[in-house]
């Protein structure tokens, strides 16, 4: 009962404030609502909220064994009055000790742990995004492709300003033209799921772009909700919608706070890693990542932990791991390079010291690395800053690129 008539209180209070809202005289929404939602949600200091996105097909609740393809951190500072989104890149190498995974991806601790008796799918997204990012997650948030499609339909849909031409018939559904335009949940979910689009205009073609615009859509979300003309009956439907499709460890009271709150708030993204951190490993050995001690080839993301713990850092991060090897000191790795002049330019300007040079061709990159050295052509690999080198396992003392 208690939570019922808080519910009921919180709501009031919100239409309240709304009706407020309409005297342009009285600009009483962003300090009422941040101070109501602090006060419901229990929120002293700052929090981090991990919402997890369950990718899987035909799924009969949001715990059902998936991949996790969102995983963004909603970082909550009531004392600056801002709420953070980070975006973790789901293709992140990440090593999983003693568990059986041939394509260890930081995307698939959800599916390990979904595989559980009793499910620990949410816990285990948690222990892994909690140790990449340094951040305690004080909680966890996880809905599947038909809860994001319920949410946006319980606010009557967003708006959002489509940046290209979007057309992926095969995969997302996306048939999208550009400019503002309102779209519906399943016009939504189609929007943030492309990332193959045929339109041939390089939007919205790798994991990165799609992370943009998961956060955007979750301002275009933030903007709904603060619509007075609808959001005394919206933020119902919305906790309607929560309650139905999406699994969380915080109660009720703190949900509706929490989303209160961070009405008032001024959102700020970030994305861990960038484009240059993609590339297509080959299958190798590489011990400790998981029971195999070997990863099969496949595209993934290198993240430097010391850059994530530096960019962090302010907002409260510590020591940050992939449980991998750490990337080396470029002046550590010597490198024979063959390629175009850009190629070596860039090379010497990130400090590798370059032992052997030929101008040469140019086409796709691949980066050799030494035997049991597999940090040191990530290394390399990210320091070219494009995206999608080959990295594979080579035979001399040193890194090897070609570039043909």
């Amino acid at each position: 009962m208690p939570v019922i008539i808080l519910g009921l209180a919180v709501l009031l209070a919100l239409g309240i404030v709304l009706q407020r809202l309409s005297d342009p005289a009285a600009p009483v929404w962003e300090p009422v609502t941040a101070t109501l939602g602090r006060l419901i949600s229990g929120v002293s200091g700052s929090e981090n909220i991990l919402l997890i996105g369950n990718n899987a097909r035909s799924a009969t609740s949001p715990l059902s064994p998936g991949q996790a393809d969102i995983l963004m951190v909603v970082h909550v500072d009531p004392a600056a009055r801002t709420v953070t989104l980070i975006s973790i890149p789901r293709n992140v190498l990440f090593a999983y000790p003693g568990w059986r995974d041939p394509i260890p991806k930081i995307k698939g601790a959800f599916f390990l742990g979904a595989n559980e008796t009793p499910n620990r799918g949410p816990q285990m997204a948690v222990q892994a995004v909690s140790k990449l990012t340094g951040l305690p997650i004080n909680g966890y948030v996880v809905t599947d492709f038909q809860g994001f499609v319920d949410a946006i339909n319980a606010v009557g849909g967003i708006t959002v300003d489509v940046p290209a031409r979007l057309y992926d018939p095969k995969n997302s559904g996306a048939n999208l033209y550009p400019g503002v335009q309102r779209l519906d949940g399943a016009q939504a979910l189609a929007y943030v799921r492309i990332r193959q689009n045929e339109a041939g205009n390089g939007v919205r073609v790798n994991d990165f772009q799609r992370m943009d615009a998961e956060a955007q859509v979750l301002a275009g979300l933030k903007r709904a909700l603060l619509n007075p003309a609808t959001a005394p009956t919206t933020v119902p439907r919305l906790v309607a919608v929560w309650q139905r499709d999406v699994v969380t460890n915080l109660n009720r009271s703190q949900l509706v706070g929490l989303l209160i709150g961070a009405a008032g708030d001024h959102f700020h993204h970030l994305t861990l890693g960038a484009l240059r951190d993609s590339m297509i490993l080959a299958s190798a050995p590489l011990p400790g990542v998981n029971a195999e001690g070997a990863i099969e080839g496949a595209y993934y993301d290198i993240l430097d932990p010391a850059h994530i713990e530096a960019e962090l850092a302010p907002l409260g991060g510590g020591p940050a791991s992939t449980g991998l090897p750490p990337l080396p000191a470029p002046a550590s790795v010597p490198v024979e390079v063959s390629g175009s002049a850009s190629l070596i330019s860039r090379l010497k300007a990130a400090g590798f010291p370059l032992t052997a040079q030929v101008t040469a061709g140019g086409g796709h990159i691949t980066v050799y690395y030494p035997p049991g050295e597999p940090a040191a052509g990530w290394a390399v690999a990210r320091a070219v800053a494009a995206s999608n080198e080959y990295v594979v396992p080579g035979s001399s003392a040193r890194v090897v690129v070609v570039d043909n």
